[in-house]
């Protein structure tokens, strides 16, 4: 699967629960090493589940293809010639896979448009091809490279890059849900209250690119623990996420949150998703046919449906968290622990060390030792 391989890094497989999609109960694995961010899930998904669970959509999978085209005496004369043999090339384009265009995918359509760029005008053409239930990078890439040559012919230029963008918003998943202001009540907090406390925190993200960012990556914790999981690129995943944050010329949350009629909490994401049930690590990877065995999706957008789900549960449990408690009270046992794990606290000690230093809010390699050595001492 890769190159030059000394062995394995392994993250845990946890499976996060309550997940209500569309009708339908939905066990969620996920691969992630960072504390909470399962039982964060979890929560979120169990508060979605109060209000009758997530509804979900995704638009077709169409991926963007891009070719580059230079050292042109006029680019918009040959962007008119590649709007003429636009036919041309959608057929040579769909020569290239077959089964794809045999199981109702294949090219769609070629846009071509001129860009500015530092070292002068150039043309640029996106096909836009249907890519079904793969992610789609192979397949894109192939066919690029493939009708490059007849792109150099009609159009008179030299073509240079040929590759997939990874911005795939014509290829979007979207989630809404509603959680009841009644379930929002805990521990002294009122669900009024924390309605309220969550959508001021959501208008600090809306106002702050730095917040936004945090707000972001909180997440894509979830978005990336699935698709790790489930064999799928989560580095193009979050590079179409953040361009798409910034897609209006200022970097903004991909969730909106708001106080309905009835003072319930609504919230929805909308984020492009590129992933695939078929093809590349899905396939190669063992555990990664376990994990989609165990989620149980049909399609590619069925799975997209899915991630833009739990991108809300995560951000609805964060929100929630931060607003409230704070967020290091769901962090603090499992922190802990790992903590005395690092400083190699005795396993017998190691439940006491913990609870010690969660109750002490001190949570540091040097406290775990100096507990230990004291419990050590003691017996």
């Amino acid at each position: 699967m890769s190159e030059n391989v000394v062995g394995i890094c392994s993250l845990p497989l946890a499976i996060a629960t309550n997940f209500l999609i569309d009708g339908k109960d939905y066990l969620v694995p996920m691969a992630i090493e960072e504390p909470s961010v399962v039982a964060g899930a979890s929560h979120g998904a169990k508060l979605v589940r109060e209000g009758g669970g997530f509804t979900t959509e995704a638009t077709p999978p169409l991926m963007i293809g891009q070719i580059q085209v230079l050292d042109l005496t006029d680019p918009y004369e040959a962007l008119e010639r590649v709007l003429d043999a636009k036919g041309r090339l959608l057929e040579e384009a769909n020569k290239v896979d077959p089964v794809i265009v045999g199981l109702g995918g294949g090219a769609r359509d070629i846009e071509p448009r001129v860009i500015d760029s530092p070292r002068g005008p150039m043309l640029v053409l996106h096909l836009l091809y249907d890519v079904r239930d793969a992610m789609g990078a192979n397949v894109i890439n192939t066919t690029l490279e493939t009708i490059a040559p007849l792109v150099e012919e009609i159009t008179g230029g030299r073509v240079n890059l040929r590759i997939i963008s990874n911005l795939a918003d014509r290829r979007l998943a979207r989630a809404q849900a509603t959680v009841p202001q009644e379930a929002l009540t805990f521990d002294g907090f009122e669900g009024k209250e924390v309605v309220e406390r969550i959508l001021e925190a959501h208008a600090f993200a809306q106002a702050d690119p730095y917040r936004a960012a945090t707000h972001n990556k909180g997440i894509m914790n979830g978005i990336d623990g699935l698709a790790l999981a489930t064999g799928n690129d989560w580095r193009a995943i979050e590079a179409g996420a953040h361009a798409y944050a910034a897609r209006n010329g200022r970097y903004s949350p991909l969730t909106s949150w708001h106080e309905d009629e009835r003072g319930n909490l609504r919230g929805s994401i909308e984020l492009p998703i590129s992933v695939g049930i078929v093809g590349g690590a899905t396939r190669a990877n063992p555990t990664a046919k376990v994990a989609l065995k165990i989620l149980g999706v049909n399609s590619a957008r069925e799975l997209a449906r899915v991630m833009a789900a739990v991108g809300l549960a995560q951000n609805l449990a964060a929100l929630r968290a931060l607003a409230t408690e704070g967020i290091q009270r769901g962090h603090m046992a499992l922190h802990a622990r790992n903590v005395a794990l690092s400083v190699g606290v005795p396993e017998e000690y190691l439940d006491r060390v913990v609870d010690q230093m969660v109750e002490e809010r001190k949570i540091r390699p040097d406290r775990a030792q100096e507990i230990a050595r004291k419990l050590e001492s003691s017996r």
